[in-house]
């Protein structure tokens, strides 16, 4: 018994170890001009073992942005969130724009698999996960609405709104133009953070008799 355990947990390591280098190689020479043979030399292994973890390259793609949108997963249901509901959009914004090439690789996979209609079934499962992420944000954010932190717009508007400042965030970091007038990536990228985690805060609006004009709306 003791024997199989080790075998399963030798299975594991070596499958994860395979993801790893092969996100590593796709982040460095493109997903194109990385074969099977060229995962299997870095790990150090031979071709054929690749296909006793992964059916084709296709499957390695899934499972690597399966194991992002997992990742996200563990994000939001860890202790810090259900303790301080205000750190979620912090947290939110570093994990989806802390790592631009990644993003952009797993945005360009997924269009590629999908296009390509190869293991619907992985496809599924990816969207079913992002699915249930984005119903536990919904709720969040419904209650920091209630609590009047947020603007009382449907929930789906301040996930919607966050995801369109990262996505077009991750376009402008790899556009050509503006990587040559962004003269300091890191410096706007953290920019973009702070303006995410005050998109969508409730104004507080003077009130009239306290002083001063009312604010502009």
């Amino acid at each position: 018994m003791q024997k199989e355990s080790r075998k399963v947990r030798e299975f594991r390591r070596r499958e994860q170890e395979i993801l790893d280098t092969s996100l590593r190689l796709f982040l460095e020479q493109g997903e194109d001009s990385v074969t099977v043979e060229m995962i299997a030399d870095e790990v150090g292994i031979g071709k054929g073992t690749i296909y006793k973890h992964f059916k084709s390259k296709a499957e390695i793609y899934l499972r690597l942005m399966l194991d992002y949108e997992r990742d996200l997963a563990e994000l939001l249901h860890s202790d810090a969130f259900i303790k301080d509901k205000a750190a979620l959009p912090r947290e939110y914004f570093a994990f989806r724009m802390s790592d631009p090439e990644r993003y952009r690789l797993f945005d360009r996979l997924e269009e590629k698999v999908v296009k390509a209609n190869q293991l619907p079934e992985l496809v599924e499962q990816l969207h079913q996960i992002r699915a249930s992420n984005f119903n536990h944000l919904k709720g969040v954010i419904q209650l920091r609405i209630d609590e009047g932190s947020l603007e009382d717009v449907p929930p789906y508007f301040h996930y919607c709104a966050a995801w369109a400042l990262v996505h077009g965030a991750m376009a402008m970091y790899h556009s050509p133009f503006w990587r040559e007038e962004i003269g300091d990536p890191e410096g706007y990228m953290q920019f973009l953070m702070d303006v995410g985690v005050r998109m969508g805060n409730k104004f507080k609006r003077r009130k009239e008799g306290e002083g001063g004009a009312p604010a502009k709306v």
